[in-house]
């Protein structure tokens, strides 16, 4: 193994393009240049005798990779901030993340808010270049970095509450910039690969599946500011981009842009993330001529299941040794799903329990001054992801939603995720949330909120959901929103929090059916 200023000092004498953005671009031996500069402006700004965390409030600009950089040879920690969060929420994040500076940008200095006991610095303005002028000559420090050293601390998506600050050390990235990089031949032998990087840098996708990777390989990292359905296509002609990265949706929000003849005439090779419905991975390859490989995994990244050749429709994949589903309530492992001729899952009230790493953390290094939220994580030594799932008599995972998405619906349990795999066979469909509201006597009734991409009505909705043999009669929803756009964090996932929370009907069109009925009005 190594650590993330290895790699970095491995690019040193690099001098084939190591950074593109906009109009702009620096070779490896630049970025290495511009990171030690950063490194030494840290030592002047950051008081020895405390944690060295310098938060960064950025879109994905050069600045960001130069400071991590810097962070990575000097032995400072990063504290990404999510520029979706406001003020107060903000200001939180800094306080419990013992941050001594924030640095940022002009257009995203008024999220924070003015009396913030720390001192802000834009990094267009005089302060910060000032600095970086006394330094543009500067050695790389000399700092005794192991792996086990922090480097980040990257803040969880928020769906479930307040987001928790996972600590981030060097080889929770470095592993994974080689690991992937091998994997997918990135800048093999004759070939300079580059990767487009569009979703937040503040997230742990993009820095573990884009930039790492490009680090570890030497290949090419192209930056763009914000993500942007439309500009993706355009932007991966003009960048030469051969790989990609996305957590969430992004898939879908590509496809939902009006297609050409020539999509597929792009010099794309291979797009990898998690998330995606299985619809829009294959949809994604054909039209833009391209490999797409998803997998499961999260900010912490103690769970791993592997997708494989021969897996079945909706299945996450197989699960690494000591991956289990296990019951939250005995902490045993929950019987095998079974499932009648036409694909219903029979035993759900057994078969479906939590992912659990049995074996400890795996790469899970801990939240940062959250003890309670670590120890609800670290149950009985084992890592508890909060996502639940089942397994098949082959041994193949299927994902039912997390922890929250639990519905009893007439005193039986059901899984949202399963109901939104149902829902996404439609092809007017582009995203389904399942959620739960009150039943008016007890438990819950099943809502779903649908973004579409065509025309679909009440009466074709009921049709197309009569023919799925596999949806079970409570799990039919009694309530369709048809709305616009779904609520979400910065990293595409759907707060479903935020729909429970709204009354029934809402914005946009509402279907309803009577409680033993089939029909919408």
């Amino acid at each position: 193994m190594s650590t993330v200023r290895d790699l970095l000092l491995a690019r040193a004498d690099d001098t084939r393009p190591g950074l593109l953005f906009e109009e702009r671009s620096w070779s490896w031996a630049d970025v290495v240049r511009e990171s030690a500069a950063r490194a030494a402006a840290l030592d002047v700004l950051l008081d020895p005798d405390r944690p060295p965390h310098v938060a960064v409030l950025f879109d994905n600009i050069p600045e960001f990779t130069f400071v991590l950089g810097g962070a990575a040879l000097g032995g400072h920690v990063v504290v990404g901030l999510n520029s979706t969060r406001r003020g107060a929420a903000l200001a939180a994040d800094i306080a419990r993340t013992d941050v001594q500076v924030v640095l940022t940008e002009p257009h995203l200095r008024d999220l924070l808010p003015n009396d913030l006991p720390v001192e802000v610095i834009d990094v267009t303005g005089e302060r910060w270049q000032t600095l970086l002028a006394g330094h543009t000559a500067a050695d790389v420090p000399r700092r005794e970095v192991a792996e086990g050293d922090l480097l980040m601390l990257i803040f969880t998506s928020g769906t479930s509450g307040d987001p928790k600050a996972v600590r981030v050390t060097h080889q929770k990235i470095a592993g994974p910039g080689v690991m992937l990089g091998d994997r997918f031949g990135l800048s093999a032998a004759g070939r300079q690969d580059v990767a487009y990087v569009a979703m937040p840098m503040f997230h742990s996708n993009a820095i573990m599946a884009g930039w790492a990777p490009a680090l570890a390989t030497g290949s090419t990292v192209a930056l763009a500011r914000r993500f942007s359905a439309t500009g993706f296509l355009p932007d991966v002609r003009r960048l030469g981009a051969t790989y990609a990265n996305y957590v969430g949706k992004p898939l879908t929000y590509v496809l939902a842009t009006p297609s050409r003849p020539d999509d597929a005439d792009n010099p794309l090779r291979l797009v990898f993330g998690n998330e995606a419905n299985e619809g829009d991975i294959a949809a994604f390859a054909a039209r833009f001529g391209c490999e797409v490989i998803d997998s499961y995994s999260s900010t912490e990244n103690a769970v791993i299941v592997q997708r494989r050749p021969g897996m079945p429709a909706g299945s996450l994949g197989m699960p690494l040794p000591g991956i289990k589903v296990l019951s939250p309530e005995t902490a045993t492992e929950t019987p095998d799903a079974l499932f009648d001729p036409q694909g219903r899952l029979l035993n759900p009230d057994e078969a479906i329990g939590e992912l659990v790493n049995t074996e400890g953390a795996g790469a899970f290094a801990g939240y940062y001054r959250d003890d309670e939220a670590e120890s609800e994580r670290m149950r009985g030594g084992m890592y508890w992801s909060g996502d639940l799932a089942y397994r098949d008599a082959d041994g193949w995972v299927h994902f039912a939603g997390r922890t929250g998405d639990w519905l009893r619906v007439d005193g039986e349990n059901l899984a949202a995720a399963p109901i939104e795999r149902i829902l996404l066979r439609h092809p007017a469909i582009a995203e389904a949330a399942v959620y739960a509201v009150p039943d008016e006597k007890v438990g819950d009734q099943v809502a779903a909120a649908l973004v579409l991409r065509s025309e679909l009505s009440a009466s074709d909705l009921e049709r197309f959901l009569a023919e799925q043999s596999d949806l079970q009669v409570k799990a039919l929803p009694r309530f369709v929103r048809v709305v616009d756009s779904l609520p979400r964090t910065a990293t595409n996932k759907v707060l479903k929090r935020v729909l429970s929370s709204e009354p029934l009907p809402a914005s946009g069109a509402v279907w309803t059916r009577e409680a033993r009925g089939t029909s919408y009005h």
